[in-house]
């Protein structure tokens, strides 16, 4: 992928217009389509994207050939075709916010994301996006998160989730603590958000 080629996704869970997780999305959707990128932007929340996973689809085997309300047909046949995706969103008590995790076990699906029933027994990734850029927003310092957490957010995204779909590369930034954070503070952290979507193009 060059600089100025690429499909990307940029998913965005923050319940509350003006908060710094939609400050870095809109930094990074600009950088990315002023290079020449193709960039699918999502607001989840503001989509009102349906989180919760059905009954039926928990026992679909194939979710490519399930039937789908149209908002989960357009992110299921949106996300095989991306380069690169890139989410965006807060560390909420360890985890992602519900309307991002909805997205994954919805979206992310069998015969979308992955298939299962290899030789090895491990699922094979479908994505053909074989990179990723996690941006997180924290209130917790850095040692606690390590020490006393364990940074399960790294452990989601670089261990459990996106390797499971196919991407191989998962790039990760976490910025803190954004509270009491002074305004020239987040406006070198959009800068360097700036610089990690650019980058994720090379």
């Amino acid at each position: 992928m060059d600089d100025t080629a690429g499909r990307i996704g940029v998913y965005l869970a923050h319940p509350r217009p003006g908060s710094f997780n939609h400050a870095l999305h809109d930094a990074v959707v600009a950088e990315l389509r002023g290079r020449g990128c193709d960039v699918r932007a999502h607001d989840l929340y503001a989509e009102g994207f349906p989180a919760l996973l059905t009954a039926e689809e928990t026992g679909t085997v194939n979710a490519a050939d399930a039937p789908a309300d149209p908002q989960l047909a357009l992110h299921r046949a949106e996300v095989a075709t991306l380069d690169a995706l890139v989410l965006i969103h807060p560390n909420w008590w360890g985890m992602p916010p519900a309307v991002l995790t909805g997205w994954v076990q919805r979206v992310l699906a069998p015969g979308v994301a992955y298939k299962l029933g290899t030789a090895d027994g491990e699922p094979a990734g479908l994505l053909r996006a074989g990179r990723a850029l996690v941006l997180n927003t924290s209130d917790t310092p850095e040692e606690r998160e390590r020490t006393e957490f364990g940074d399960p957010l790294q452990r989601i995204w670089a261990a459990c989730v996106l390797p499971y779909v196919g991407v191989t590369d998962v790039r990760r930034t976490v910025f803190r603590t954004v509270t009491d954070a002074q305004a020239t503070t987040r406006a070198a952290w959009l800068d360097q958000a700036r610089a990690e979507a650019a980058a994720l193009l090379r």
